[in-house]
């Protein structure tokens, strides 16, 4: 059975928030959005971490594309440390093709050059990153690492995703913790859990 037994099954279309004690300093103040999880592991694009000077026009002009100028400002995501020069489109489920991973919530996950090609012609989703890497977790890791207090899970939307204050995310998927609406604060939060 998919995802039986997981404590974090079904994080799909949820969001992944590092937690101020975060150890790993790749993901310290990362937003991830969890794309799939299931029994075989878990795979995320961070969403609040641009790749300096390589602006998407840049992509376009070395895959050999056309640049149209809507598109040659708007950054590039690096989605993660796992494959850093492989490219996935983190997009609105308006666009579908035969490889289009449907995450729900409105959201998919696109890996191939048509899905570029298509966005540059005007025939792409509505919105789009185009990010270089993932996050990546083998069967049990991200379990682990949410037992571990690592992580804080809230929920996924469109409208922190695509926004593009990338500094301000973080702080912003935090305080969908906080209560009534509060802003949260990451100095309250302690990374042990379940201890007396």
């Amino acid at each position: 059975m998919s995802g039986s037994g997981t404590p974090a099954a079904g994080l799909a279309g949820r969001f992944l928030v590092a937690a101020p004690s975060m150890p790993d300093e790749r993901f310290q103040k990362s937003v991830v959005f969890i794309c799939k999880h299931d029994e075989d592991g878990a795979l995320g694009i961070i969403v609040n971490n641009r790749v300096e000077d390589l602006p998407l026009g840049q992509v376009y002009k070395q895959l050999g594309i056309e640049v149209p100028a809507a598109a040659a400002e708007r950054p590039v995501l690096f989605g993660g440390p796992v494959e850093p020069s492989r490219g996935l489109v983190l997009h609105s489920a308006d666009y579908k093709r035969d490889d289009t991973l449907v995450i729900g919530g409105g959201m998919a996950l696109t890996a191939s050059m048509e899905i570029l090609k298509d966005m540059a012609g005007g025939a792409g989703p509505k919105q789009a990153w185009l990010a270089l890497g993932h996050a990546g977790w083998q069967p049990g890791q991200l379990d682990h690492e949410l037992q571990d207090n690592a992580w804080l899970v809230v929920d996924g939307d469109a409208a922190l995703v695509f926004d593009t204050d990338f500094p301000a995310k973080w702080q912003r998927a935090l305080d969908r913790l906080g209560s009534f609406g509060g802003r949260f604060d990451p100095a309250s939060f302690s990374h042990q859990s379940g201890r007396a």
